[in-house]
């Protein structure tokens, strides 16, 4: 029983996207299961049944939301303060009340709209900020299955999480999970730190937590992607209409690419400043190179997201004003989303992978980007320091992102790297994708929830996801 704020819904308007979305669906098609949460779709009427539909094995249970839900629990709270405050931009959280308020309503409708459909031998996997409170709204309903809560973005250390009133209740409401997973061990790391200091009344054993006459097990269990499955979508978005159309344009040229949502946690004005960077610093690439930035819009419903849009555009026309030529522009800047086959093509193009978050819990794209490449002449990854996927990627050009100048160095390096030492760098990092699979995560994320989990159960040592019944039509 996966439970998210977004359903992935194929070819459904509205539904989870991207490759979070895409790896998780691919393991629910491989294992079976069942996924619940808001569909992307705006009603009048609050608390609805959810619908039930099934599709390639997986069977789907979705609920609308309200516009003051969407505006109160999903812009405000969720994105207006959770979001900042998950990725220490503590300037940028916003803290109301009544917002905090309706995303408890939130997740209490949830928690009453699921508790139906759970069976006796089944495991809840619930994912991300969205629904932090969720474990205790459940067990409070007296659901006493096995439930794990997987976080995708980073989670602070005790200074940053204290800025925000009832800090301590979120953790006491995550404390009834059985298995906390995060993106890294730093991840872990900071929320036992911020369980030692915020809850007296639990015990902190290692990397278990007691509290409640509960135990939770806090563990990094670091996503990956389905490599095959990039590497597939990546030959087939290349030789797509958009994929002929991007390698004609280049007319010869490197291309140096970039692929993120809109957000100011993914370090786009540091970005390309640094591009700019690179051209005042090594005139020797000017005409020989240009960056594609794919930035599609997200999120237009918060205030700040304007304010970056507007700085983005002020960047791209000073680096055109300096360095374009009649005949050549430097920089593809562009704020529309394309079908994922088609990204993949295009990272599959780049001979230089530009990523560089401010504060990233995985991200994804790094690790699509090396296995979009060929082995016979990979490009080289520029990867920022403070993306989750640096600690596993480390033959990356790792990157501090706030450094200007150091990205502007790292991204001549890469342009500048030989064959044969791209390839040895390649070959290391993709063996790190295909040890560390979207498949392993959900293995490795269900066996310790089986192993944990109270009261339930046990089954033989080493049972996998694999070995459960088929959800039900």
């Amino acid at each position: 029983m996966v439970v998210s704020n977004r359903v992935a819904m194929p070819g459904r308007r509205g539904s989870a996207q991207g490759g979070l979305a895409s790896g998780l669906l691919g393991g629910m098609r491989r294992h079976g299961g069942l996924w619940f949460g808001w569909d992307g779709e705006i009603v009048e009427q609050s608390d609805p049944m959810p619908h039930i539909s099934e599709e390639d094995g997986v069977t789907f249970a979705t609920l609308p939301l309200t516009q003051r839900q969407f505006d109160e629990y999903y812009v405000g709270f969720a994105n207006s303060l959770l979001w900042p405050l998950l990725h220490s931009r503590l300037n940028l959280i916003r803290y109301k009340g009544s917002e905090a308020m309706a995303y408890l309503r939130v997740n209490g409708m949830f928690a009453r709209r699921l508790q139906p459909l759970l069976r006796p031998d089944d495991l809840v996997w619930v994912h991300d900020y969205h629904l932090l409170p969720l474990g205790l709204l459940l067990r409070e309903a007296g659901v006493e299955l096995p439930i794990g809560f997987f976080l995708h973005v980073p989670f602070p250390f005790p200074d940053i999480l204290r800025t925000i009133p009832g800090h301590a209740e979120l953790l006491h409401s995550m404390l009834h999970y059985d298995v906390l997973g995060f993106q890294t061990e730093l991840d872990a790391q900071a929320f036992l730190s911020c369980v030692d200091h915020f809850c007296p009344d639990a015990q902190v054993h290692g990397s278990r937590v007691d509290f409640g006459g509960r135990s939770a097990q806090v563990q990094a269990f670091p996503i990956g992607i389905d490599v095959d499955s990039v590497a597939r979508m990546a030959r087939k978005g290349r030789q797509g209409i958009h994929g002929r159309r991007l390698e004609r344009s280049l007319t010869g040229r490197r291309l140096i690419v970039g692929v993120d949502r809109l957000d100011y946690s993914k370090g786009l004005p540091e970005r390309l400043r640094a591009y700019g960077r690179m051209l005042e610093l090594s005139p020797e690439y000017r005409r020989k190179v240009v960056m594609l930035q794919i930035a599609p819009l997200s999120r237009t419903e918060v205030a700040e997201y304007d304010d970056i849009r507007r700085e983005l555009n002020s960047i791209a026309g000073d680096i055109h004003a300096r360095f374009a030529e009649y005949d050549w522009l430097p920089l593809r800047y562009m704020t529309r989303g394309f079908r994922r086959t088609t990204v993949m093509g295009f990272l599959s193009l780049g001979s230089l992978g530009l990523v560089t978050p401010l504060r990233d819990g995985m991200n994804l794209v790094a690790k699509e980007y090396c296995a979009a490449q060929t082995e016979e002449d990979p490009g080289v990854l520029v990867l920022s320091s403070l993306a989750g996927a640096a600690a596993q990627l480390q033959d990356a050009v790792i990157v501090n992102p706030y450094d200007v100048d150091g990205v502007a160095a790292g991204i001549a390096r890469g342009l500048g790297m030989p064959l044969e030492e791209r390839r040895a760098r390649w070959r290391r990092m993709i063996a790190v994708l295909r040890a560390t699979d979207v498949h392993h995560w959900v293995n490795d994320f269900t066996d310790a929830l089986l192993d944990v989990g109270q009261p339930f159960e046990r089954r033989a040592e080493g049972r996998r996801i694999t070995d459960r019944p088929p959800a039900p039509p």
